[in-house]
């Protein structure tokens, strides 16, 4: 008689998107098998045919509401790609590149931060526990790991206050979903109560640091972009309006105070990560450093590159290079080709599509087709046919092989490539916490990688902003290309990608443009290299890969190692659709079977 249980967590709580995970137990609690689940379509590729593709921004960022930028940026390169390769001298004004990577540096930090306090912290801090924490001695915790200014137990005083009124009354409001009081929490009360504090402190600080997106795309979310550059004329007039017609370009182009916002956000993000984030990360991390030994799975990492010094098209100044690491061995560093059919393709054999070709063969994304097809249970179900298909999502491969994107394969590949201050932030680390290189590879060493990649970003930041005021003090003010802004102009065929490293891991965007309109459109995801289910020949995604990597459930009716694993990659499923019941309280189900 088979002793295996059947755990089923739907939704997956704390990401955006709606993720089911169905793991096997054996008589000891341990995962043997993992199922992850996207049981949202996005159909964005169907979408955006027959459009405009200079209007593809537009709609393709609304994949997401918390990517904000990502998806918008990589479809305004998938064009100026399509265009570079039928006219190699396209380029876009070094400006334009200045002000596109402080704003990408910028939604790492912001999106890092974010994740880290609001939807990943909850898995190893005991909010219910910090209202047993002595505020002095919580204040001379934070005092001994940064001199970040809001550490008085007066401070801790009040957090604990307010945080009391929410259990009083019966309910955690923001503090709510989490397993409270489970048997894995590890932090004393005063390191539960800091980590609290900051949480809040980080709800203030994010409103500010996005004014950056603001400035420069008019907006957050969801800023503008434009094919050719950004849509953001730069004056030198301190207002913008000095001397000028109210309905001049320098009306409305950014100036001088627009640029010292841009500043304080820089000097605002580089603090709160410097005193706050990587302080936070590395004490938590202290209590639970068994986790430096289970959850790595594929051992296979990938980035496309990004935050380009000479122009995208020059890999080799990228601040993130490009490439692939195999089996952990980071002594070899294997090119990508993104043009082979044969290395980055996509597999349906366990996903909700059809191919003209059959089902179990691979695409290369020029080629890709989006055709859906549920053949899955009628809702409401117990399980999923795992054996069948039993997802949205597809299942990226490269050269065959599943890959692992995000924080992670980035820290790993400029750790590889000898990025000296990674070098010294990894080596850091790694002797703060006593623990040995090989930690990197699973759920501690993917959030670690995540906050020291914030350090790395932040930091680099003032050097970006520094070399955008030289430009505009020297009388460089271009930000926009108009050369082959009509499509008049363009070649009648043209196919290009449009690449960028996301918070989440490497993004693409594949057009192909027949007649000045978009012919085929394929989006793919971070977090559908992360999360895709298994292909035909049966090799498991990085999600599933993960959790079947040295997991034993303290109680399977709350799941919590499954949730620290899943968290550590940061979901995003890109569909912006949750489950809530009539109320518009999220639900959540686990079952155990």
């Amino acid at each position: 008689m088979s002793t295996s249980k059947r755990i089923v967590v739907d939704p997956i709580t704390r990401i955006e998107g709606h993720l089911r995970v169905e793991a096997e137990t054996d008589s000891s609690g341990k995962i043997t098998k993992a199922y992850s689940a996207g049981t949202m379509v996005r159909g964005i590729e169907i979408i955006l045919r027959g459009r405009d593709p200079r209007d593809a921004w537009a709609f393709a960022q609304r994949i997401c509401g918390v990517c904000t930028l990502v998806h918008g940026m990589a479809s305004v390169r998938s064009v100026e790609d399509a265009l570079h390769r039928a006219i190699p001298t396209y380029s876009i004004p070094r400006n334009a590149e200045l002000i596109r990577n402080l704003m990408i540096a910028t939604q790492y930090v912001h999106d890092h931060v974010m994740h880290f306090y609001h939807l990943h912290a909850f898995d190893w801090v005991d909010i219910v526990s910090a209202l047993k924490a002595d505020p002095k001695a919580t204040s001379a915790l934070a005092q001994s790991i940064s001199s970040y200014s809001k550490s008085s137990p007066g401070y801790f005083a009040d957090v604990q206050k307010r945080l009391k009124t929410f259990v009083d009354q019966g309910q955690l409001g923001i503090f709510g979903s989490a397993y409270w009081g489970h048997s894995a929490y590890k932090l004393p009360p005063e390191a539960n109560l800091m980590a609290t504090a900051h949480y809040l402190d980080a709800l203030a600080w994010q409103r500010d640091v996005v004014k950056l997106h603001t400035v420069f795309g008019g907006k957050n979310p969801h800023p503008n972009f434009v094919v050719g550059g950004v849509p953001s004329a730069i004056s030198v007039h301190a207002t913008g309006t000095a001397g000028q017609n109210r309905g001049s370009q320098d009306a409305t182009a950014i100036n001088m105070v627009g640029l010292q916002t841009v500043q304080n956000a820089i000097t605002q993000m580089r603090e709160f990560v410097d005193q706050v984030y990587v302080p936070d990360v590395l004490a938590i991390a202290g209590f639970y450093k068994d986790w430096g030994a289970q959850g790595e799975g594929l051992g296979n990492f990938m980035t496309f590159g990004d935050l380009p010094a000479k122009g995208f098209w020059d890999t080799d100044s990228h601040l993130i290079p490009r490439g692939v690491i195999l089996n952990r061995d980071l002594s070899v560093i294997h090119p990508i080709d993104l043009d082979a059919d044969t290395e980055i393709q996509e597999f349906i054999g366990h996903s909700w599509y059809k191919y003209s070709q059959g089902d179990d063969k691979g695409l290369h994304p020029f080629k890709g087709e989006t055709e859906l097809n549920y053949t899955g249970p009628k809702p409401p179900y117990e399980h999923l046919d795992v054996e069948k298909k039993y997802s949205w999502l597809k299942s990226p491969r490269w050269k065959g092989k599943p890959m692992e994107v995000g924080p992670l394969a980035r820290v790993l590949m400029m750790y590889a490539k000898g990025h000296e201050q990674t070098k010294e932030l990894v080596g850091a680390t790694l002797k703060t916490l006593d623990v040995p290189i090989e930690a990197l590879f699973s759920t501690l060493g993917r959030t670690a990688a995540r906050a020291l990649e914030s350090k790395i970003l932040a930091d680099s930041m003032q050097g970006m902003f520094d070399s955008l005021m030289a430009n505009i003090k020297a009388g460089d003010v271009r930000t926009f290309n108009d050369q082959y802004w009509d499509p008049s102009t363009w070649p009648k065929t043209m196919h290009g990608v449009g690449l960028m490293e996301a918070p989440r891991g490497g993004l693409s965007h594949w057009i192909v443009i027949d007649n000045g309109r978009i012919s085929n459109y394929q989006a793919v995801v971070p977090s559908t290299w992360n999360a895709g289910p298994r292909d035909p020949q049966g090799q498991p995604g990085a999600y599933e890969a993960a959790l079947q990597d040295n997991h034993v459930l303290a109680d399977p009716k709350q799941p919590i190692e499954i949730l620290r694993t899943i968290h550590s990659f940061d979901p995003c499923i890109a569909c912006a659709v949750h489950v809530t019941d009539p109320d518009g309280q999220e639900l959540v189900q686990v079952t155990v079977n």
